[in-house]
């Protein structure tokens, strides 16, 4: 008699998603399992194809479809992003840009990108400065652009863009060769001296083996950006950058080609290679 195969038992719970109501912990949680099947999703599908792969990708899909797939996850992003729970975080970009000055050119608008839009418009009060193109993998509204970011034309874009967004949207991607990657077109797409805004939970590099603030600091200097605005805390969940298109650092990027542990302990494997 043949032996009964083990079933497996799934990555994450899944809760139900009957209702659209969402606490803020239920909306993390969620956005949490997402990010953990996405990852086991990407590292399945790079590795070596056979039966059990297969029966474990096939089961992750199932997973991921059950949570509500990337409909669900945009959704709850997009709760997240309400007034009613501190808005997105184009307040503080748009604060930061105010700071230098840069509202009071209002003859030539700044073209601005922003990466994983949820909303259309999120930079609607700045009109007469800001020229805002919103654009992600999966478009919720027609303003929207739907576009996987690492797909870009380079070429078309290069030097084009006077701001460039990456709220939340490094940590979403599963691969740290792409996250890097990113970074890299980020570069290329802005003017000379452009901004680029980055959003990233602070576990992302306060509680990494593999990057800290001044490991990440030091990788963006290396491709050619200068830090000149931080808002971060102890304590809190969030971390936000602006930096300014510069001449690369001299360091060569190749120190960032691999993982290197900087922390011992219970830590998360949050990191981005060049």
């Amino acid at each position: 008699m043949a032996k009964a195969r083990k079933r497996k038992l799934p990555l994450v719970t899944v809760e139900s998603s009957s209702s659209n109501s969402s606490t803020p912990l239920s909306g993390r949680t969620t956005i949490r399992q997402f990010h953990v099947l996405s990852k086991r999703r990407a590292q399945l599908k790079a590795g070596t194809t056979n039966e059990e792969s297969v029966e474990a990708l096939a089961a992750v899909e199932d997973e991921i479809t059950q949570l509500g797939g990337l409909e669900t996850y945009q959704r709850m992003s997009a709760i997240g992003q309400g007034t009613d729970r501190g808005g997105g975080s184009e307040k503080i970009l748009i604060k930061w840009l105010k700071d230098f000055g840069l509202h009071k050119n209002c003859a030539c608008k700044l073209c601005l990108l922003e990466v994983g839009a949820l909303k259309p418009d999120n930079y609607s009060t700045c009109a007469t400065w800001i020229d805002p193109t919103p654009l992600d993998l999966r478009s919720r509204h027609p303003s929207i652009i739907e576009q996987d970011f690492l797909q870009l034309d380079v070429t078309a874009h290069r030097n084009k863009w006077d701001i460039l967004s990456l709220s939340l949207v490094l940590n979403f991607v599963p691969e740290p060769k792409d996250r890097g990657r990113m970074l890299l077109i980020a570069h290329d797409i802005l003017i000379p001296n452009g901004h680029l805004f980055l959003a990233l939970p602070f576990a992302c590099v306060n509680n990494s083996r593999y990057l800290d603030l001044r490991n990440l600091e030091s990788l963006l200097a290396a491709i050619g950006f200068t830090k000149v605005k931080e808002k971060w805390k102890e304590g809190r969940k969030m971390a936000y950058w602006l930096f300014q298109k510069a001449e690369p650092s001299g360091l060569s990027p190749e120190i960032f080609g691999k993982k290197s542990v900087l922390r011992q302990g219970n830590r998360n494997n949050f990191c981005i290679l060049l």
